[in-house]
């Protein structure tokens, strides 16, 4: 199997992309330092350039700028391993966050898994959700029709997948998952202009995660047996995204 395969086979299965809307009382609650959250405060508010051939199947998402949105402003960041492993990290091993995206472990681990998107063709780029100035997301905007995910459903060209996770306890069910569900998606719609569809396929079970795709706008199209879930295949269509 091709290293990009395996790489997006082990995202596609875990038992979802999101943990938009859950909650758990032993969720950890992070607080960034001042400092820390220096770091990203010129990142917030310019345009990162990409080199053309690092991100080129998902047309740059480093200069596609912020969004307005109901919580504030809200960007998508390229994550860069040196600065963001230890903050991606502490969310990866988040109890809630472990059940759903089955990465739990040392920093170790989480370089792998981002270092196997950034080291690859572009097809999946991993991203922090920047509101305010404040990172407090993680997302993997990947491409849907390149994804083993494609052998499972009709597939169309540049098709655009989302993964989500919310970093705090404190964002998690309050519907800000819905809100910057749709912000993404427009991000997505905006600066990919041959894309038709967003994509998702969180656990079918995850009723909180599917009703926070469903509030962004996307619509439930089939059930989907994956390797290791049944999902729910959620679309958001270029067509009727102002309808919804």
């Amino acid at each position: 199997m091709p290293a990009a395969d395996a790489r997006t086979d082990a995202r596609t299965d875990r038992r979802t992309t999101s943990t938009a809307e859950s909650d758990n009382e032993d969720t950890l609650e992070l607080r960034l330092p001042d400092e820390f959250l220096a770091l990203y405060a010129g990142a917030g508010n310019a345009a990162v350039t990409v080199p053309p051939d690092d991100d080129d199947l998902l047309d740059r998402i480093g200069e596609w700028g912020p969004r307005s949105t109901p919580a504030g402003s809200f960007r998508l960041l390229p994550v860069r391993v040196e600065r963001d492993l230890p903050l991606v990290g502490r969310w990866i091993n988040d109890p809630t966050v472990a059940t759903f995206w089955e990465l739990a472990g040392t920093e170790r681990v989480t370089e792998a898994h981002l270092r196997s998107q950034l080291d690859g063709d572009g097809r999946s780029v991993p991203c922090l959700g920047v509101l305010e100035g404040t990172p407090m997301s993680y997302w993997e905007i990947y491409r849907a029709d390149l994804d083993p995910l494609a052998r499972h459903y009709p597939a169309r060209p540049h098709d655009t997948g989302v993964h989500l996770l919310l970093g705090g306890v404190a964002d998690r069910g309050r519907g800000l998952g819905s809100v910057l569900l749709r912000a993404v998606a427009d991000l997505v719609l905006d600066n990919r202009p041959r894309c038709g569809r967003v994509v998702a396929e969180p656990d079918l079970r995850n009723t909180p995660c599917v009703s926070a795709f469903l509030r962004a706008g996307f619509r439930f199209s089939a059930e989907v047996d994956l390797p290791a879930k049944r999902a729910a295949l959620m679309i958001r269509d270029r067509g009727l995204r102002d309808a919804l």
